[in-house]
């Protein structure tokens, strides 16, 4: 089990989060309503945040940018590397309730 897996397996029994399993577009991620907001990155983990959040998380180093192969950086998206794992699960924290919130009612 490697570290994305762990944390699908604390995230995963809560309420209106699924894991993405299998292969294809949802593979390797957490979803909230539907809407994901982590995932797997060949560089570490791949979240949803506040841009502004992303912001000071890609000036301080803790963070690289996540452009999903179109050449431009997402401003609400940020990879975690491994090897910075024991931040992940609070990163992931920010990131189901960053995405949660916006879900429709």
């Amino acid at each position: 089990m490697d570290e994305f897996d762990r944390l699908a397996a604390t995230f995963g029994g809560r309420d209106g989060v699924t894991v993405g399993g299998g292969r294809g577009f949802g593979a390797g991620t957490l979803q909230v309503g539907g809407r994901i907001f982590a995932m797997r990155n060949d560089a570490g983990l791949a979240l949803k945040l506040p841009a502004g959040r992303v912001s000071d998380l890609l000036s301080s180093g803790k963070g690289l940018p996540f452009d999903a192969g179109k050449g431009r950086p997402m401003r609400e998206w940020v990879v975690i590397p491994g090897g910075a794992e024991a931040r992940w699960s609070t990163l992931a924290e920010e990131a189901l309730a960053f995405v949660g919130a916006a879900r429709p009612a």
